[in-house]
């Protein structure tokens, strides 16, 4: 199976999958309608803007801020890796959206509610492989990231669950697009 296809499986998977487990214990425990968790009524607003907004902001200042030589070439590997993959920009739209709405439904509307901000935060930094006491580059990248993905817990309820996943989407997107010029 070719890299592409592998990547566009990935994808689905997390699009699909993800949010199954938060969708069934937040209707099973929570007695939580499943199509309430994606408030579809608010997909089209400008809290959805302002989250693609927020997205693009939090991915220029990181790359900004990854062109320090501290991080050395700890970030050649994952560049290397998504330039391997020879994606094009429909891919790259379709991976930073699967990415975003895959997982803000499982962290933000299923973790969170009983792990609390901070510890979803922290738990979806690592599951990333960002805290890697070995790497202690790829641990800074890790507490780089920890503001954005803290940001995404404390505003869900304020701006709702498509601020969280236009904000993930554009964050991804924006480097993407960034690393390859595709």
């Amino acid at each position: 199976m070719q890299i592409k296809t592998r990547i566009h499986l990935l994808g689905l998977i997390t699009l699909l999958v993800f949010p199954v487990p938060a969708i069934w214990a937040l209707w099973y425990f929570e007695e939580i309608n499943p199509w309430k968790i994606f408030d579809f009524n608010n997909l089209i607003n400008p809290k959805t803007l302002l989250g693609i907004s927020w997205g693009m902001i939090y991915a220029v200042f990181s790359m900004s801020v990854f062109q320090l030589k501290i991080f050395g070439n700890e970030l050649d590997r994952q560049e290397k890796l998504i330039q391997s993959m020879n994606l094009n920009l429909v891919d790259k739209i379709f991976l930073s959206f699967c990415a975003g709405f895959g997982e803000e439904i499982l962290f933000r509307a299923g973790v969170q509610q009983w792990a609390g901000i901070w510890i979803t935060s922290i738990l979806f930094i690592a599951i990333h492989g960002y805290l890697n006491p070995k790497k202690w580059r790829l641990s800074l990248y890790g507490i780089l990231l920890l503001p954005f993905i803290l940001s995404l817990g404390f505003w869900l309820a304020p701006m709702g669950i498509w601020f969280c996943i236009s904000a993930h989407f554009s964050y991804d997107l924006m480097l993407f697009v960034s690393i390859d010029k595709n």
